[in-house]
């Protein structure tokens, strides 16, 4: 079976209920927004976010110049080390709440900006 996958840059049109809506669809469960497309996200532990959540985004940092961290219904830290990774793949990074991070998305994403989230689903 393939991994959920929408092919294209879309806006987040709603979240929350544990999952998102974009592009007339809806998915269950946390997502990535990165130039090639928007794909199922599940980070092995949402609390404690690690490198490997970001290996994706990793392999398109060539691609993106802002990378949004939405962190579920509140804003947690990242830890320093990724964090530190991130930017030294050459990506600005922002971490907040997850609705803050979709807002800030769209508005970029608007803006033709070369921005990409991770977004944490919120209940």
């Amino acid at each position: 079976m393939r991994a959920a996958h929408f092919p294209g840059r879309a806006p987040i049109d709603a979240y929350g209920n544990g999952g998102f809506r974009f592009a007339e669809m809806s998915h269950r469960g946390s997502i990535q927004c990165l130039p090639s497309g928007i794909h199922a996200w599940e980070p092995a532990d949402t609390e404690a976010l690690s490198l490997e959540d970001f290996a994706a985004a990793l392999a398109e940092a060539g691609d993106i110049e802002i990378l949004l961290i939405g962190t579920g219904r509140s804003l947690r830290p990242v830890p320093a080390a990724l964090r530190a990774r991130l930017r030294e793949a050459g990506m600005a990074i922002e971490t907040m709440a997850t609705g803050a991070a979709v807002r800030t998305f769209n508005v970029l994403l608007a803006e033709d900006r070369a921005v990409a989230a991770v977004l944490i689903a919120v209940p």
